[in-house]
């Protein structure tokens, strides 16, 4: 009974999403005179369905996504067209851009926004373990910072000409600092100046890379349980920080499969996806939250993707139409059109592949 409703949760979480991001292409094409024939959240046979401002809304059973229907638009047709002064395709490619973008850029938005909710709440360590405080909670044996003689409870308050506010600060800080490094730290309510030269180690980053870093041999001082609490200036910064951080890892993970420098065995499916939701949603809100902003993160940019069935290959035929002043030819925007979709099919399904394979290994 316990999984069923963490599964309503996670479905939920999902459809809100999507939901924002249909909103984003409504609100825009509404904005410019389009008229949205429908708005569904989810795929196939509707189940319910609503007309609400000349708009037919619509709840599906496949809950992978949505779209929002446009007068003159239908990705299963790509041919159809209407020149009505409502339709979409009678607007100006620039503004067709800014519809298809507005989808996306909800999503960014909506991250930021649920980001900063969860500052201005206290964020849980984990979802914040970059913003702790600079303090020591345990000093290795044998290392850099043992023989400089830092100590547990040490507050570094500046590394080299950098000053230190946040942990991440002072990772960032030794790895752009020549050796040997001066720390300046307050220890009671004393501020002692320390020298150390950092050993360079082999370690692992978020793709599973082999990277060199800078290593001085301390631990923050957290506890499971912990929360980090921000001021209001402070939660804009985090709620910014971490919408571009989300923004730049995924954007850099999609570059690293495409050169196959990480392995496409990481592609996951809707299996993942909704596995990570329960698993989050089970820890608490506020991390539910934190997972939903970065897969709202992930929705945007994946929808950039220059990939005919997706926002961003509907964008470069605009750009297209923009630069040579006509549109593609219909053959041509066919062909691509079903290709798009047969690249679009065979990523979910190689997804889904990776996730029982994952369920089953």
């Amino acid at each position: 009974m316990e999984l069923i409703l963490y599964i309503f949760i996670a479905i939920l979480a999902l459809s809100a999403l999507v939901f924002f991001h249909e909103l984003g292409h409504y609100s825009a094409a509404k904005f410019f005179g389009v008229k949205v024939e429908r708005f569904s959240i989810g795929f196939g046979k509707p189940f319910y369905r609503k007309n609400w401002f000349n708009t037919e809304w619509v709840f599906a059973p496949i809950l992978l996504g949505g779209y929002v229907k446009m007068k003159g638009q239908d990705d299963t047709d790509p041919l159809k067209r209407s020149d009505d002064p409502d339709s979409y395709n009678s607007k100006k490619p620039w503004q067709r851009i800014i519809i298809l973008l507005a989808g996306p850029f909800a999503n960014i938005v909506l991250a930021f926004f649920i980001y900063l909710i969860i500052a201005i709440s206290g964020a849980p360590v984990s979802t914040a373990s970059d913003y702790i405080a600079p303090i020591v909670g345990e000093v290795n044996p044998d290392t850099p910072a043992y023989k400089s003689g830092l100590k547990a409870k040490d507050k570094i308050i500046a590394v080299g000409e950098h000053k230190i506010k946040y942990w991440y600060e002072l990772g960032a800080a030794i790895q752009n600092t020549p050796a040997p490094i001066t720390l300046k730290v307050k220890r009671d309510d004393r501020v002692l100046t320390l020298k150390l030269n950092p050993i360079v180690k082999d370690m692992k980053n978020e793709f599973n890379e082999t990277i060199k870093r800078k290593i001085i041999g301390i631990r923050p001082s957290v506890k499971r349980g912990d929360r980090v609490e921000f001021n209001i200036i402070d939660a804009f910064k985090y709620a910014y920080n971490e919408t571009v951080k989300s923004a730049l890892l995924i954007t850099k993970g999609l570059q690293k499969v495409t050169t196959g420098e990480v392995d496409s065995k990481n592609v996951s499916g809707a299996i993942t996806i909704f596995d990570i939701l329960i698993k989050f949603a089970k820890a608490g809100f506020l991390y539910l939250l934190f997972i939903m902003a970065l897969i709202s993160v992930n929705l945007g940019i994946l929808n950039l993707l220059p990939i005919p069935a997706l926002d961003g290959g509907h964008i470069m035929f605009n750009l297209y139409e923009m630069i040579t002043k006509k549109a593609p030819s219909e053959e041509v925007l066919y062909r691509l059109t079903i290709v798009g979709w047969i690249l679009l099919m065979s990523l979910m399904f190689f997804g889904l592949y990776n996730d029982v394979n994952r369920i089953w290994g």
